[in-house]
């Protein structure tokens, strides 16, 4: 088992803030991987997401669990620095409790399948035991473009 800190895993992911919404990575095997998000009540969303009864966009809370499936992806890739990972797809989305700033999400993702540069994953994000929600997305690798240059 691996532990990944929030350095390492922006060694990984392109994503920065506001976006990146993985916080650690606390389990990492082959086809296995658990992440935390520790949901403030910072967060920028919550000003404009129900500002009187903060609750964590679901969209995001699906978006967090695909940045955790993404550094299981991207991990692998021996050049990822020339590498990104996409989210392609998100089957099965179903939310049963809202995310309060305080949470801590502990987001599980597993392989269901896998070829050359598709990832199928399932998985579930929980807080304090009890899933808050779960998702089945795909992951596309794809090649990372060089920048767009100035004129």
């Amino acid at each position: 088992m691996q532990i990944l800190d929030i350095e390492e895993i922006r060694k990984i992911l392109p994503h920065r803030y506001p976006m990146l919404l993985v916080d650690r990575i606390v389990e990492l095997e082959p086809e296995r991987i658990v992440g935390i998000k520790n949901v403030t009540v910072n967060e920028p969303f919550f000003v404009g997401h129900f500002p009187d009864y903060p609750v964590m966009p679901g969209v995001l809370i699906i978006e967090a669990m695909a940045q955790v499936a993404g550094v299981l992806v991207l991990k692998e890739i021996p050049d990822r620095a020339n590498k990104l990972v996409f989210l392609a797809g998100v089957d099965n989305a179903k939310f049963r409790r809202p995310v309060l700033p305080g949470d801590q999400l502990r987001i599980e993702m597993k392989v269901v399948k896998k070829k050359a540069s598709v990832a199928k994953m399932q998985g579930q994000a929980t807080v304090d035991g009890n899933v808050v929600a779960e998702v089945e997305v795909l992951c596309k690798l794809a090649d990372r473009a060089a920048p767009p240059q100035e004129s």
